[in-house]
């Protein structure tokens, strides 16, 4: 049996997130709540649900410092209780794709073989066909429906967080080692509890309105 917020308590949370700017540092999120959000995490959407991502989770003080430098020195990178580093393959590979073919078959206990017409598609679009040229931004865009899933899920456990994009990618990489293992860094988010001195939390939240943002035909 599952459980859902009602509809005006979650968008009463969606409305209270923002992307905030200092923390309370040294609050910790509990062992509970990181769960649920690593879980969400995990059970983010992406095309063909290959999930070409890693989520690099940063407690190493010394390197969140490293990265603070990179990251125009803002705070949430040595505030946040957790930051999480979004980092999307740069290159796919026909033994990636095989891997992926291999674990479905195992989770749903079927032979690999009865995957073969899902797995020739994914190689004909994404290793041997054009979109291969442009694997690293299509991997990018996949670990930013993941953000969106951990933002949301951050809310409604009333968790605070900041999507951030204000880093140099390349001493990122460099900092956490990443073209070694194929990935680069796309985008961080800075998780924790807001600070009372931070002035933003107050803003009223401003969003394009309805008639400007749907188009019904």
């Amino acid at each position: 049996m599952t459980t859902a917020l009602h509809d005006p308590e979650l968008l009463h949370q969606l409305g209270w997130r923002y992307a905030t700017k200092r923390f309370i540092a040294g609050r910790p999120i509990s062992a509970e709540h990181w769960s649920t959000l690593e879980q969400a995490l995990q059970l983010s959407p992406s095309s063909y649900g290959l999930q070409p991502y890693r989520f690099v989770v940063v407690r190493d003080r010394a390197l969140r410092q490293q990265i603070h430098e990179a990251a125009r020195k803002q705070p949430q990178i040595l505030e946040a209780a957790e930051l999480v580093v979004f980092a999307a393959r740069t290159d796919l590979t026909s033994a990636q794709v095989d891997h992926f073919i291999a674990q479905t078959a195992a989770v749903r206990k079927i032979p690999f073989e009865a995957l073969e017409k899902y797995r020739t598609t994914i190689l004909g679009d994404l290793v041997t066909g054009k979109r291969h040229a442009i694997i690293a931004d299509w991997s990018k865009r996949q670990a930013y429906l993941a953000l969106g899933m951990l933002l949301s899920t951050a809310a409604q456990l009333g968790i605070d967080a900041c999507p951030m994009e204000g880093f140099v990618p390349e001493e990122v990489d460099r900092i956490l080692g990443l073209p070694a293992l194929g990935f680069g860094s796309a985008v961080f988010c800075a998780l924790g509890y807001r600070s009372p001195q931070d002035p933003h939390q107050n803003d009223p939240k401003v969003r394009m309105p309805h008639e400007e943002l749907f188009d019904y035909r």
